[in-house]
């Protein structure tokens, strides 16, 4: 059984009085009606600026609270933060209109005549309550999975706070066998990292799961190609795929093509595979008898989204750099390991136009990596 029924229902949160605050999927978003009114806009993902930009040229004041530092999609790479569309508003704030963005949290809200009282406790300032009053309330925290169809024989587990089911790398339930999810509820295992929550990320794991079902339960194995073993052959698989493959490209670091070395040198490619189910079933046997393997991702650098990407200074790799071990933008990475266990990985160096073809900086490195490893008697590295 796959469910592929979306996040129907309003994420909102434990507030005392939220009832009294309107929904961002049902209010009236006509800015006329806001005209001169004081609003509090509770949330601050795309969902809560989009409205708040919505409101600017009527209302008199906006304020948007949430708790936590502003997370921008630019610097973090995750595409359900803060984009520069929505993000308008942030000049009436820091340029000084009425606007405000409110590090913090609402205790509660209630009546006050034909408006609201909402008390908020500042995080920066060591937890300073301040009574606010506002004409409007609107709730804009984002949507949840709808657990009610499922009776206590078979409901699954769930993560972040409930909302979304606990699966596999494949999508399927971690306590329930056989029952299996694909879109954007599948986003849990990977929450606010990668795009598995967008369309244009989940329509690539649901191919992955496709492929997967196919192969328990038809018998067909999930496709490869035979390489033969010139190690060249996979260096221009390689090449090509990483150039090319939208699927590598969105999901990044989520799934990974295969390159698959059996016992007697010759070699064999598998693609779009989600990268966490890959240890498991290669030890299984599913792509058949591996003596070896490298996973093939796109990803950016383990702290691209804690640096400034428009500084010019923070470390990036020349171009001219075949390493690539300090890219910290979208790049290549080839994990090579033997008998499941990981030996060494392999960089290519990132590139403005995100062309990685280059024969001294990509292809030259790539080769003498996988030379060095494929073969029956390949040497373990240390």
């Amino acid at each position: 059984m796959v469910v592929a029924t979306g996040v129907p229902l309003p994420n909102l949160p434990r507030i005392p009085g939220i009832e009294l605050a309107e929904r961002y999927d049902t209010f009236d978003p006509d800015p006329e009606a806001f005209t001169g009114r004081r609003v509090l806009v509770i949330g601050r993902g795309n969902s809560a600026f989009e409205t708040a930009d919505g409101l600017m040229e009527t209302a008199a004041v906006i304020h948007l609270v949430g708790s936590g530092s502003l997370r921008m999609a630019w610097q973090s790479h995750y595409v359900g933060h803060l984009r520069a569309v929505n993000n308008n508003f942030l000049d009436s704030y820091q340029l000084k209109s009425q606007n405000a963005l409110l590090d913090g949290r609402v205790l509660e809200i209630r009546r006050d005549g034909d408006g609201f009282r909402v008390p908020v406790a500042f995080e920066r300032v060591d937890e300073v309550v301040k009574d606010l009053r506002y004409d409007r309330v609107i709730v804009a925290t984002g949507f949840r999975f709808d657990a009610s169809v499922f009776d206590g024989g078979c409901a699954p587990e769930t993560v972040v706070d409930g909302r979304f089911p606990a699966v596999t790398a494949v999508g399927e339930s971690v306590n329930v066998p056989e029952l299996y999810f694909a879109g954007t509820l599948t986003q849990g295992r990977d929450f606010k990292k990668s795009t598995t929550g967008f369309v244009h990320g989940f329509r690539y794991s649901v191919r992955a799961l496709h492929r997967e079902l196919r192969r328990r339960h038809h018998g067909e194995p999930w496709p490869v190609a035979e390489l033969g073993g010139d190690p060249e052959t996979a260096v221009g698989r390689i090449i090509e795929r990483v150039n090319r493959s939208s699927a590598l490209w969105q999901q990044f670091g989520v799934l990974g093509d295969l390159l698959l070395l059996a016992p007697d040198g010759t070699m064999r490619y598998a693609e779009e595979v989600p990268v966490g189910h890959v240890p498991g079933a290669v030890r299984a046997g599913d792509f058949g008898e591996v003596a070896a393997h490298a996973v093939i991702t796109l990803e950016y650098g383990a702290d691209h989204d804690r640096v400034d990407p428009f500084d010019v200074s923070a470390g990036r790799p020349s171009q001219r750099d075949a390493s690539g071990l300090d890219g910290r933008y979208l790049h290549p990475v080839l994990r090579w390991y033997r008998d499941g266990e990981y030996v060494a990985e392999h960089h290519l160096t990132e590139n403005l136009e995100n062309e990685w073809d280059s024969e001294d900086v990509h292809r030259a490195p790539l080769r003498a990596f996988l030379a060095a490893r494929c073969g029956p008697a390949a040497p373990v590295a240390p």
